[in-house]
């Protein structure tokens, strides 16, 4: 604003209050995900969260170098000894330090739990942006095989799937191959209703019309204009379905489909020693702590994802 008269020189007025000019938009989709992120890393949820799950990671790449003791030597006596200071987790039935045990169990957890999740979330997702994206018969017919697999339990569609996969001549044998592709599979439903869900809120939104104008194909529009914005749910259900996976493997474990004796796998260990629990308790407890915490780490994690992308 300038005051014009005569000879008078142009004098800017700077009007008080007034916002400063740019020409960067305050609320760019960079700046968003950066708020996000660092609202999710601020999180105490997400802090305590990550440093259990990190400590368990440790745990499976090196507990074998960090355990006092063999995990799978039963030299030791006496059996079923308590808790001392050379073994504070006590020992178990054959004389194995359940301490060195703990540690080294978290190996076979970790090598299945996430590759299952990442492999049901990503079917799931798959699935979950057709049926949402095309609707109609499609979402029907694909919509019905989900729910017919939902009907099923999933420890009952797991035990079922597995022996019709693992049974032979010597009993059952189950690979961590074999856990991660049933456990994926299983996830998979709930993931796609999941995603479906999230698609049929963007599909009819402006700019998946205006892409249609421009003539992209449907592949072009699920992956490079809905996904992008369906990646919150996707990455909650992510969190959410990883520590469902570890008590998956627990659970698959103890009633016998999963690492086989002498494995110090966590489930296992439960399963061996739960019939003499009045005798050693340790040997049931310190097991089911380890998965117990594990499971809590990654729900904080998902809890603290979860307030910062579904609001």
């Amino acid at each position: 604003m300038t005051v014009v008269g005569g000879d008078m020189p142009q004098v800017p007025v700077v009007v008080e209050g007034a916002p400063p000019l740019t020409s960067q938009p305050l609320d760019t989709p960079q700046r968003i995900r950066r708020e996000m992120v660092r609202q999710i890393l601020h999180s105490r949820l997400f802090v305590v969260g990550t440093v259990l799950l990190l400590f368990w990671i440790f745990c499976a790449f090196f507990g074998s170098h960090i355990a006092p003791y063999d995990a799978i030597d039963d030299s030791f006596s006496p059996s079923y000894h308590a808790p001392t200071w050379a073994h504070p987790f006590g020992m178990d039935r054959v004389g194995r330090d359940v301490f060195s045990r703990v540690i080294v169990g978290a190996r076979s957890v970790i090598a299945v739990a996430p590759a299952a999740t990442a492999l049901g979330v990503t079917l799931g997702s798959v699935l979950g942006l057709v049926m949402g994206y095309f609707g109609g018969t499609v979402d029907n017919v694909i919509g019905r095989i989900v729910d017919a697999v939902l009907a099923v339990p999933f420890i009952v569609l797991s035990i079922l799937v597995l022996t019709a996969l693992s049974a032979g001549s010597e009993g059952i044998s189950v690979s961590p191959l074999k856990l991660i592709m049933v456990i994926g599979i299983a996830f998979t439903p709930i993931v796609a209703r999941t995603v479906r869900s999230a698609v049929l809120a963007e599909r009819d939104l402006d700019y998946v019309q205006a892409a249609k104008l421009r003539g992209e194909g449907s592949l072009y529009i699920m992956l490079f204009e809905i996904l992008p914005n369906v990646m919150g749910p996707i990455v909650v259900e992510a969190t959410v379905r990883l520590g469902y996976a570890v008590f998956a493997v627990a659970t698959l474990a103890f009633v016998g489909y999963g690492p086989q004796p002498p494995s110090p796998d966590w489930g296992l260990q439960i399963a061996d020693q739960y019939a003499d629990v009045t005798l050693a308790w340790w040997a049931i407890v310190f097991p089911a702590l380890a998965i117990a915490s594990l499971v809590v780490g990654i729900n904080l994690i998902a809890d603290s994802v979860q307030q910062v992308l579904e609001p």
